[in-house]
Order: C-alpha cells, then sequence, then structure tokens
C-alpha cells in the first residue's frame, strides 16, 4: 500500500530527474560510450569528477554555463562520474577531482585553464583554433575582441620572415593570449598600421599597443617577453584565478589589502594606480580581498586585520616588505614606499616564532630569528626538514625523522637534524632557495655553504643512508675519561684509539 503510494511521488521525481539530465549541454560519459564521443570528436573537453567531491561542486555550475556557451561554437563539454565509472577514471590515470582532460581527435592532454565559466570559455576556443587565425574584413573586428590579450601581426604577405617568428610564439603561447594575422590591405588601411608590424588588442588598460622596438630584429623571445608584460594590468584584482600570471613574472609584487564592501574601495585603488603606472616597468600592482585571503596578509607579514594595508612581495625570493600599517595607504606614501624598495633602502620582515627556552628532544626545533647561526656553523653537517603543521606527509615523516635525530644524538657537535615550521618561519635572504613544498629536506654539509636536496624515499633506512653519504664529519660518538684536572684522554668508540702527548 505504502509503495502504490509512494510509486507516483517517485516517478515524478525521477522524471524531473531525467528532464534536469535533459536539459543540461553537459554530456554524462559511460565506459559504454567513452570511446566513441572522445575519438571522434575535433575537440571535447571531459571533467572526471566524484558527486561528494566539494571542488567538483564548486565547479559544476561554471562547468555548465561554458558547456551551453560553447555549444554554439561546436565544443562539446563532457563529465564522467568517477564512482559509477570507476573502471573509466581508472583506465584513464585519475587519481584526483576534478581531473579534467582535452581531448583532440583521440589525443590527450591536461586542461591547464581556469576553473571559471570566462575562462574555460576562453580556453577551449583557443584549442579550437589554429595557433595563428587569419584575420580579414569580415571578422577583425570581432577577432580583436575576442579575448582579454590579442595579438595580431600585419604583414605584406604570408611569406614575411615576421610570420615565421610571429607563428612559434603562438604556437608556444596559444593557450595563454589569441594570435591572428593579416595581410588583408583593406585591414591593414583600416588600422593605420605599415607592415611588417605586430600589434597588441586588451580589453583593459590601453587597448591598442604596437611593438615599439625595431621589428625585422626581433627574436621569439622578445615578443614573448613583451606581451607577457601587457598581459598584466596596471593593476587589478589578484585572485586564485590570475594569481599565476604574476607568480610567473620576475617583477615584485606589490599588494593593496583592502575590504571590497568598503565604500571607499574604488578610491583607494584609484589613489594607488598613478604609482602602479609609474613604476609598471618595474613592479606589478594588485589589489586583494582581504576579508577572504586575510590568511594571505598574514603570510606576508601583515600581521593586524587593519585595511587597506600595503606590502610588496620579491616573489623570486619570497622576501615580504610590509608597509607600516598604523600610516595611511595614500598616493604618496606608497610612491615613497616603492622608491625606497626599489633603491634598496628596505630591509625584509623576517617571520619567526620565539628561539625554544630549551632544546629537549634529539631533533632540533629551528626558528627564523636563528636560522643563520645554527645552519651556517661551518663545523657541523646539517640536515633539516622544512615542514607544515597541517602537511598529512609532514605527520607521516615525523616518526622516522625523530628516530633520526634519536640515531645521531650523541653526536649533537658534529651533526644538527632540525625541523623548521616553514609556514611560521621565514627563511633570510642568505638562504639560496625557497620552499615550495611540503616536507622538504635540504642537507648542507660541514665546511660549505651548497645545500643537497633529497629526493629519495623518506624510510628510515634511506634517510640514513642519504646522511652516512653526504657527511663531512665522522658520525661516530667519542667518550671522555677524566684522569686528572689538568689531562684527559679521549677514546674513540671504536677499537682504535688515539694517543695523546700529556704534560
Amino acid at each position: 500500500m505504502r509503495l502504490s503510494i509512494l510509486s507516483p511521488v517517485l516517478a515524478v521525481a525521477f522524471a524531473s530527474f531525467a528532464a534536469a539530465q535533459d536539459d543540461s549541454d553537459v554530456l554524462s560519459l559511460t565506459a559504454s560510450d567513452f570511446s566513441s564521443h572522445v575519438d571522434n570528436e575535433p575537440l571535447i573537453l571531459v571533467e572526471f569528477f566524484a558527486p561528494w567531491c566539494g571542488h567538483c561542486k564548486a565547479l559544476a555550475p561554471h562547468y555548465e554555463e561554458a558547456a551551453t556557451a560553447l555549444k554554439e561554437k561546436n565544443i562539446k563539454l563532457a563529465k564522467v562520474d568517477c564512482v559509477d565509472q570507476a573502471d573509466l577514471c581508472q583506465a584513464n590515470g585519475i587519481q584526483g577531482y576534478p581531473t579534467l582532460k582535452v581531448y583532440k581527435n583521440g589525443s590527450v592532454a591536461d586542461y591547464a585553464g581556469p576553473r571559471k565559466a570566462d575562462g574555460i570559455i576562453s580556453y577551449m576556443v583557443k584549442q579550437s583554433l589554429p595557433a595563428v587565425t587569419e584575420v580579414n574584413s569580415a571578422n577583425v573586428e570581432d577577432f580583436k575582441k575576442a579575448d582579454r590579450v590579442v595579438a595580431v601581426a600585419y604583414l605584406s604577405s604570408t611569406s614575411d620572415a615576421l610570420s615565421a617568428v610571429f607563428s612559434q610564439v603562438a604556437e608556444a603561447h596559444r593557450e595563454d593570449y589569441l594570435f591572428g594575422s593579416s595581410s588583408d590591405a583593406d585591414v591593414i588601411a583600416a588600422e593605420g598600421i605599415t607592415p611588417p608590424a605586430v600589434v597588441v588588442y586588451r580589453s583593459f588598460d590601453e587597448p591598442k599597443v604596437s611593438y615599439p622596438f625595431p621589428i625585422l630584429d626581433a627574436k621569439s623571445q622578445d615578443f614573448e617577453e613583451w606581451i607577457a608584460d601587457l598581459a598584466i594590468p596596471i593593476i587589478a584584482e589578484v585572485s586564485a584565478d590570475n594569481y599565476a600570471i604574476y607568480a610567473q613574472s620576475p617583477k615584485p609584487l606589490a599588494y593593496v589589502f583592502l575590504d571590497p564592501t568598503t565604500a571607499e574601495k574604488d578610491e583607494i585603488i584609484a589613489s594607488v594606480r598613478p604609482v602602479a603606472d609609474e613604476f609598471k616597468s618595474k613592479m606589478n600592482f594588485v589589489w586583494i580581498d582581504a576579508i577572504k585571503f586575510g590568511d594571505h596578509a598574514k603570510a606576508l607579514n601583515l600581521l593586524e586585520p587593519k585595511w587597506p594595508s600595503f606590502v610588496i612581495q620579491d616573489v623570486v625570493q619570497q622576501l615580504k616588505y610590509p608597509h607600516d600599517q598604523n600610516k595611511e595607504v595614500t598616493t604618496e606614501t606608497v610612491r615613497a614606499f616603492t622608491q625606497q624598495y626599489l633603491n634598496g633602502e628596505l630591509e625584509p620582515e623576517l617571520k619567526s616564532q620565539p628561539i625554544p627556552e630549551s632544546q629537549d628532544e634529539s631533533v632540533y626545533t629551528l626558528v627564523g630569528k636563528e636560522f643563520e647561526q645554527v645552519v651556517f656553523d661551518d663545523s657541523k653537517d646539517v640536515f633539516v626538514e622544512f615542514y607544515a603543521s597541517w602537511c598529512g606527509h609532514c605527520k607521516r615523516l615525523k616518526p622516522d625523522w625523530d628516530r633520526l635525530g634519536d640515531k645521531y644524538a650523541t653526536v649533537k657537535d658534529q651533526i644538527v637534524v632540525a625541523k623548521m615550521e616553514a609556514t611560521e618561519n621565514d627563511l633570510p635572504p642568505s638562504v639560496p632557495f625557497r620552499v615550495a613544498g611540503f616536507p622538504t629536506l635540504k642537507f648542507k654539509p660541514a665546511g660549505t655553504k651548497e645545500w643537497v636536496d633529497y629526493e629519495g624515499d623518506r624510510s628510515f633506512e634511506s634517510l640514513v643512508a642519504f646522511v652516512e653519504e653526504h657527511a663531512k664529519n665522522p658520525l661516530v660518538p667519542s667518550e671522555t675519561v677524566v684522569l686528572s684536572d689538568e689531562a684527559q684522554v679521549h677514546f674513540s668508540s671504536s677499537n682504535e684509539t688515539e694517543k695523546h702527548d700529556e704534560l
């Protein structure tokens, strides 16, 4: 009886679900139809997901929006439920969710674009086009506005020497920018261009920029660097979607942390913009949501939740130069602080935990304040684990790292086995590396300034073998027997004894 009452309800629910599935522009693939779709499509993007995955749920509306927009361009988006299709996902090497892969006539490549709708659309449109699109009177206006950064080579003919160099750049950066070329006389005349020339069109800042140097002498690297510089706005919001653009630039990065809900938001950005424009060739400027990315502010050594705040980061050395948070962020203060940084007049502010009052463990607890004092003691070999408290791999390593410290506890005058919480302690500028992942294991042999990366497995036996291979000091403890107040004889723990002349 209960079943008969519920059945119409379930029927409606299942029908609604089926209708929702039918309304979706994202194809749902299974093992039975996967190959027939990906092998025969000139271009298709496939998301491998798990229904319980939070990142997959966040991606879903963007993926659906992109699928609808790309449908009219005949570019398909599909998905595979890796809980329901576990064998299919395993066969495709899926190890995490969501994983996105681009298939072109059956050949596969990892998707390397953004996870928002407009970014997915832009990325897949670029994938659908040849590296360099022919631009003519019919498509020139649409093409110039087709992406944030569009580079067009204007040529007297397609055999111009510039054409080969430009094509080389386009092949290398087709996922980053949109490239076109034109030898259409009407287009060239309408643009007011004298070929050969390369012009970048942008949806921000100055919308049209011509290559300003002798173009016939330009190499592919010259164009790459020029376009990469133009791809970064004078000042824009930075987020997870575009941070890579700034991280890949060798220029320092200046942040304005602000509360985006404040009425003064636009006024603050406008006050910094003249400085950003003035120093554009030497530094990148961004503004960032201080409420959403408060932890990033702390990582840059802005310790108070006081906005707006300004900080400069050397992205290569990972050094931080926070502006005094008790001072206002104005055009004048930002300009003066930036000039001081560029003049080399500022010292980086290094974050450090307090120096421990005692070192009771066999593994030395290292902090930023005493890093140089401990690590650059040339009389000792030093093996350091850089870890993060939240890192699961670090937690699994801890027992063996502690055991390694115990093994060499009797020779602490010859070797230091240490650990440093890298998210709470900054490395000084004298250190020639930055920590990019956890755990990172580095060994500095005694008497040198060189660092050796540990790249083996993390078993205790492998750690010991690595130490014994690279240590400069003898790792054999010595025992001291007191003979008198004036004289001592040192006995090695081995069978050999040293002879000393006693006075």
